[in-house]
């Protein structure tokens, strides 16, 4: 399995740098939502208040995660897919679309980190608390939107209903991760953010682990 997941993500890789067009557009995204705000906000650097820049931070996170993983298996057609049907178990295929995903949305976060860093100012006083939670929420982002982007592949990648069935995921994971992001801000202790920084990661494991138990069902199909 672990060699099937290397080669699958390696085909992600490929298949991206292919199409560069794709990311650069996800990141041009990144760059021009964090600069409008700049400019319809009018925030100078240190001018803007903390749970400001954190509300602004992850609402763009969360939609350059939207449109970076919902492309999973739309750009996957009914040839292909009955090609990895053939050579790789449906749980390599969902683990490495996941760990690609989570990977570039990783990358992005920490993109939108520098760029809101550079032009809105940096106000976080734990940077080692905020950039584990960078991670556990591109973890979280990933694993949901890909499984979801699975079932709405065989429904016509009907977009609503993506949003419709992520939703109920996204919400606690966006909460838990504003949470940490704020105590983060405000420097406190480690203990403080204990408990939601285990919720976080369990909500994780949940996640990944149904996806890892129901996508052979759906990949049959």
């Amino acid at each position: 399995m672990l060699k099937e997941i290397s080669i699958l993500i390696q085909k992600e890789l490929t298949l991206e740098w292919r199409q560069k067009y794709a990311l650069n557009g996800i990141l041009l995204y990144v760059v021009s939502a964090v600069f409008i705000t700049y400019l319809s906000v009018g925030a100078k650097q240190g001018n803007i208040s903390s749970p400001t820049w954190n509300a602004l931070y992850w609402i763009i996170i969360l939609f350059s995660a939207v449109n970076a993983v919902a492309k999973s298996f739309v750009q996957e057609h009914q040839g292909r897919q009955l090609y990895y049907y053939m050579i790789a178990s449906p749980e390599s295929i969902i683990l490495s679309k996941i760990i690609y995903n989570t990977g570039l949305t990783l990358v992005l976060a920490l993109l939108g980190y520098g760029v809101f860093s550079i032009i809105l100012g940096n106000p976080v006083l734990d940077q080692g608390l905020f950039l584990l939670n960078l991670i556990l929420g591109a973890m979280g982002f990933s694993a949901s939107l890909t499984m979801v982007s699975g079932i709405a592949s065989k429904a016509g990648n009907n977009a609503t209903l993506m949003a419709i069935l992520s939703f109920p995921v996204i919400i606690p994971i966006l909460l838990m991760a504003i949470r940490i992001s704020k105590n983060a801000m405000d420097g406190l202790d480690w203990s403080v953010s204990a408990d939601k920084i285990i919720s976080l990661f369990a909500i994780n494991a949940i996640v990944a682990a149904a996806a890892y138990i129901l996508f052979p069902y759906l990949w049959r199909s």
